[in-house]
């Protein structure tokens, strides 16, 4: 990893085991669901951190943004743009989360895109706690880009 990424991307889950002094778990023991779990809270934290970074603003114009692009079908919607750049290992890892059975349903989500969306999850959880932060932040940018491009193609075209 470029060692100027790893200083500027901060909180990692490396970082926090060292100093936390907590044991690295094997990857495989964790369900999907688990990795969806801490993979909300990331995805979540650098959608606010980005938002946040563009300028202060009051708290219910940040929350507006924020829950625009962290909400299951915006989720879902990325992972399209996603899945042609996933190697086949991260596919297998979002599959799993997808095909997960949860007993609990994000509310305004179809059951396809909280399925969808909870594969992002997992696969975000995964990568952060394999200590590729450098790649999750890439996947989700090129997803953010792909379905703001769709958000903008829906609105039609802007009028002069």
């Amino acid at each position: 990893m470029d060692a100027r990424l790893e200083k500027k991307a901060g909180i990692s889950a490396a970082g926090i085991r060292a100093f936390y002094g907590l044991p690295k778990q094997d990857i495989h023991s964790y369900s999907p669901l688990a990795l969806a779990y801490i993979g909300d809270s990331i995805y979540d934290l650098t959608i606010r951190t980005m938002v946040v970074e563009r300028g202060n603003t009051s708290a219910n114009r940040l929350h507006y943004q924020t829950s625009r692009l962290v909400r299951a079908h915006a989720q879902s919607a990325m992972m399209a743009y996603l899945m042609p750049e996933l190697t086949d290992e991260e596919t297998a890892v979002y599959k799993r989360g997808r095909n997960a059975k949860s007993y609990t349903m994000a509310k305004n989500a179809t059951v396809a895109d909280y399925r969808r969306a909870t594969g992002f999850e997992a696969l975000m959880g995964w990568l952060y706690l394999t200590d590729q932060t450098e790649r999750m932040l890439s996947l989700i940018k090129i997803g953010l880009a792909g379905y703001q491009r769709e958000m903008q193609e829906a609105k039609g075209p802007k009028k002069q």
